[in-house]
């Protein structure tokens, strides 16, 4: 039995020592709503925690998603000291919607642009809405699929653990 526990104890050590490895958020180049390009290192670079959201105009479950993060976007930046980045994946005949639909829905957060989905595809997932948190240095720390109402909780946990590195 006492091998068994000691088993049990050095298998722990090995996976507490080792550690989960880190993954950056990819590098690329997007566009704002003016068409401007931004690069995703410049907008990282900011030494906050940032929520990364890859959502479509055609997405209802994404426009509901952002709509929650919309109403909790003043009360986490102030918390949080975080920032709320929202990637649209419309195609180019899509993208013409997109303007209209933020400035109706009083979106405040950053908007970008991944026309041919070349972020998206660096990223590894095929649906949206997909979204990422990243801590201050640009790791990912937690991604996510799908929205339900509910799933900001389990976000703002995600960022008090962070704030309390």
């Amino acid at each position: 039995m006492k091998i068994v526990q000691l088993l049990v104890i050095a298998i722990s050590f090995l996976f507490i020592s080792s550690g989960v490895p880190e993954k950056k958020f990819p590098s690329a180049e997007l566009k704002d709503l003016n068409g401007k390009t931004v690069l995703t290192d410049d907008l990282i670079k900011k030494h906050k925690i940032t929520v990364v959201s890859f959502w479509a105009t055609w997405c209802v479950p994404c426009q509901r998603e952002l709509d929650i993060y919309s109403e909790l976007y003043d009360e986490w930046r102030e918390k949080y000291d975080m920032e709320i980045i929202a990637i649209t994946i419309d195609n180019t005949r899509q993208l013409a919607k997109v303007k209209p639909l933020v400035a109706q829905k009083q979106w405040e957060f950053t908007v970008l642009s991944d026309v041919n989905q070349d972020l998206m595809k660096a990223l590894n997932f095929t649906f949206v809405p997909q979204t990422f948190i990243l801590d201050i240095d640009g790791n990912i720390v937690f991604d996510h699929s799908g929205f339900k109402p509910g799933d900001e909780i389990e976000m703002e946990e995600v960022f008090e653990k962070l704030q309390n590195k």
